[in-house]
């Protein structure tokens, strides 16, 4: 009897065509909702092989390298992302993102997520190069796709500047900082409500890079804004009054805007001079007490910003030479913040004012071309007092007088110390690494 082969060889091919059959846009749909519901209910755990699962059945209906996919990919990196497994993330997110370039190019709008996703997993992982390269890829992409001023990209904006600040690359950030807070004011009008975050964070930037009168003006202007909007003494007020005390009191510290690069940090004097209580602005000190006030009326009680601006009071206190009475604010900040569920702002000694040397990559003058980027690294131990003892140089790749040069600027500087029980307590092992610039000798011309 003759075998017949050929129909066995149809009925596998049916039988393939059926398994793929089987899977349909109803079951894709019903198992989206399903995902959808764990995920929006933050399930993060429980929505994870739900969206595996998508993806195993786009796959199924559509093949491994079909436009289906990258929803469902951009889904699974998403929940990846939130539970932190960030390598997962970046794999899923590059998924989605090769596809598109494969299937549309680098203009299709279905880019803008992962992109989006792929670069905020960057930053989360502390990969800031990566992660501007990708998030500068979705903004763009957005300012051809939506306008220049689209009020989209602000999310994409907000992690691209934190990668170029984690970068040091000033210039990039200061332009996008400047460019965020005019799209927010092109959308919302400069003197909406909204406007609140945007200053706060460009302000923010601005003290950063030591320009505190000009914070200053933004805290104010939002202070103004959060007044009317939302009435004198309302807690949209709190965040812009701590702003405002703390750019006096860095101002204090560090020195005006047009500050010599070369003069000293504290003055003629250090911070336990009483002339130098005298120079901190009152109305610093003024405007936290308007936002304990502010704090108080407001009920309930909102414990943990309570115990932060408490710490901004101590902080102020301890600047300016009074370290006993800023204890006496830490303590009671202490007390709040645990009643919030969590002291972890006091569980560490924190660097309150300190001011690098001229050699810094933050203070030096030197370009790239002329320079060479170093670092020095210094061990010391934090007292109950918030002062520096025991200060030994680490490990460093710089000359030894750039060494003993941030060795000299870290004794004079003060930290807020570490408390136990609510009480101040030394921490020894403390680190301080600083970058610094060392210049290039030219070769000589013939």
């Amino acid at each position: 009897m003759r075998v017949r082969w050929i129909p066995v060889a149809i009925s596998l091919a049916a039988a393939v065509q059926l398994a793929t059959a089987a899977v349909s846009d109803a079951d894709r749909t019903q198992v989206y909702q399903t995902f959808r519901t764990q995920f929006d209910a933050r399930h993060y755990q429980e929505a994870l092989p739900i969206a595996e699962r998508l993806v195993t059945l786009t796959e199924e209906q559509y093949g491994a390298d079909n436009r289906a996919l990258v929803n469902p990919l951009t889904n699974l990196g998403t929940t990846q992302y939130r539970l932190h497994d960030y390598p997962a993330a970046e794999k899923s997110y590059l998924r989605s993102v090769g596809i598109l370039e494969a299937t549309a190019g680098n203009a299709d709008r279905q880019l803008l997520r992962p992109l989006h996703g792929l670069g905020a997993t960057y930053v989360a992982a502390g990969q800031f190069a990566d992660g501007s390269l990708a998030l500068k890829r979705a903004v763009d992409l957005s300012r051809n796709l939506d306008g220049l001023f689209n009020i989209e990209q602000l999310e994409i904006l907000e992690p691209l500047i934190a990668c170029y600040v984690a970068l040091e690359a000033r210039a990039d950030a200061e332009k996008e900082q400047q460019y965020a807070l005019r799209v927010a004011e092109n959308a919302y009008g400069r003197t909406d409500g909204r406007m609140l975050g945007p200053l706060d964070r460009y302000a923010r930037w601005l003290e950063r890079i030591g320009r505190y009168t000009t914070a200053r003006l933004l805290y104010a202007r939002a202070l103004s804004i959060a007044e009317k909007a939302m009435g004198r003494g309302s807690v949209a007020t709190v965040s812009p009054l701590q702003g405002i005390a703390r750019s006096y009191r860095l101002e204090f510290l560090n020195g005006p805007e047009e500050e010599n690069a070369d003069s000293e940090p504290f003055g003629s004097g250090s911070l336990a001079d009483s002339s130098n209580v005298l120079r901190l602005n009152p109305d610093g000190e003024r405007a936290l007490r308007m936002a304990l006030q502010t704090l108080d009326r407001t009920q309930p009680v909102d414990h943990r910003r309570r115990g932060e601006t408490l710490v901004e009071l101590g902080d102020w206190f301890t600047s300016g030479g009074a370290f006993t009475k800023g204890v006496e604010q830490y303590r009671e900040a202490w007390k709040e913040l645990g009643l919030s569920g969590s002291t972890e702002l006091l569980n560490a000694p924190r660097l309150i004012a300190y001011r690098p040397p001229p050699s810094s990559v933050t203070r030096s003058s030197l370009d790239e071309e002329n320079s060479e980027e170093h670092f020095v690294e210094v061990k010391l131990t934090v007292t109950p007092e918030g002062r520096t003892a025991d200060v030994e140089l680490g490990e460093s790749d710089a000359p030894e007088s750039m060494q003993k040069s941030v060795q000299s600027a870290v004794r004079k500087a003060r930290y807020s110390p570490r408390f136990e029980n609510g009480e101040p307590v030394a921490t020894t092992g403390v680190s301080l690494r600083e970058r610094v610039l060392v210049r290039v000798k030219q070769p000589q011309r013939s």
